[in-house]
Parts: structure tokens; sequence; C-alpha cells
């Protein structure tokens, strides 16, 4: 008889650090359950993305579950802000752009924290990296501690001892370490998508995202399989 995988929930944007982590979830021995969120972002077309980065990867079916932080906005991606466009200095921690969408990994770490609860998973995965982030605050290591401490104070399975662990495995890597291990794990990411602001389904590449996106598979050695309105 074989032995029952452990169970993960990985969130899932659609974007090459997503699919990394859940890649490094399957190679790891996890049964993955995939979680996106369509949020408001203006880049939805990152859903596309998702399910289809999951069955690539044979992955469980991706749950959707639909938020609206436009109601509150406060970021370039759920507000009528422009997009910052060819930025010259993208990971300035004392400057958090406006990309940042507020709470936000704070919040979609919620709704997995509940689904793991669900499906008794032991594990969360989430694509949080502090070395190529653009200032967003929560991708910092001490945030994902501190998310961990609290999801074992705050559930019923955390207070009866089944113990849950926020995995971010990309946290001290460089766009272009993330790109050389997926790609040794088989990631196609020609089928991710991380453009902020797309234009008819084709990334802009002059956002912080795709420069980011750019600098890493030229660093990586890798070719950029990403489709640019200026290519």
């Amino acid at each position: 008889m074989n032995e029952q995988k452990p169970k993960a929930v990985i969130l899932l944007s659609g974007g090459l650090d997503s699919a990394t982590i859940l890649a490094i979830a399957k190679t790891s021995g996890f049964d993955c359950y995939p979680l996106t969120f369509d949020y408001g972002q203006r880049h939805r077309i990152e859903l596309k993305a998702a399910t289809a980065v999951a069955a690539h990867l044979q992955a469980h079916p991706v749950k959707q579950i639909t938020l609206d932080l436009r109601a509150f906005g406060g970021s370039a991606l759920t507000d009528d802000i422009d997009v910052p466009k060819d930025r010259t200095e993208l990971t300035n921690e004392n400057d958090i752009p406006v990309t940042y969408v507020p709470a936000r990994n704070t919040i979609l770490l919620s709704f997995a924290l509940g689904y793991a609860e669900v499906i008794g998973a032991t594990a969360i995965f989430i694509g949080a990296n502090a070395v190529d982030y653009s200032g967003y605050p929560d991708c910092r290591p001490e945030f994902i501690t501190a998310f961990e401490q609290l999801a074992n104070l705050a559930t019923a399975a955390g207070v009866s001892g089944e113990k849950l662990a926020i995995h971010a495995p990309l946290i001290d890597l460089t766009k272009a370490e993330i790109i050389q291990k997926g790609s040794a794990l088989g990631v196609d990411y020609g089928l991710t998508h991380s453009c902020y602001d797309p234009v008819d389904d084709k990334a802009c590449g002059a956002c912080d995202s795709c420069l980011l996106r750019r600098k890493g598979f030229d660093a990586a050695g890798v070719p950029d399989p990403t489709v640019y309105v200026d290519v």
C-alpha cells in the first residue's frame, strides 16, 4: 500500500515565483492543492496562467477565490493609479512602491490557512522573495515567521498539536537563481505571467515585475519565453 503524501496548499498566482514553488513542493513529496485569487487586480490574465501551470505540473485543479480588494484600493494594481514604468531602483526597502497591495499576503495566507485546515494540509507554500521583492514589506522572512506563529495559535489544528508550516523556499534567492531552480525542475515559464500592466495579454516590458523578470532570465542564462509588447 502506498504511503499517503502530506498535503500542501500552494499560493499560485500564475507568476514565475509561484510556478517555481509549486514545482518545489511537488518534488519535495507534497500532494499539491493550488489556490489562486481574483482580487480585482488589473492583471487578471495571471488567473489563466495559474490554471495552465497547475495542469502542466500535474497538481490538483486550481481552487479560485474571488475577493474585491478594489473596495479599498490603495494600490496601482487595485485602484486608478498608474503602474510605474522603467524605474531604475527596484529593491530599495525604504521605497515601498504603489504596486504594493495593502495587506495582500496576510489576506491570501489567511484564506490558505482556512483551506489547509479543511483539507488537512500540513504546509502552505508561498513564493515570497526578499531579494528581488521590489520593497514589499510582506515578502520579508520576519513576516513569514510571524504568520506561521499566528497559524499555530489561531487554528483548531494548531492548538490540537497538528502544526502547520509556512514554506517560502525562494525567500533568499535572486530572480536568476529562482529561474535556474525552476528550469531544472521542469517549469515551463512560457505558461507564466508576471506583468502588472499587460496590453492585450502581452507583458508591458517596463513595469517593476517585467524588469525583474527580464533581468532574471538574462542573469540566469535562460531564454525568456515572455511575449512583450515592445518586441
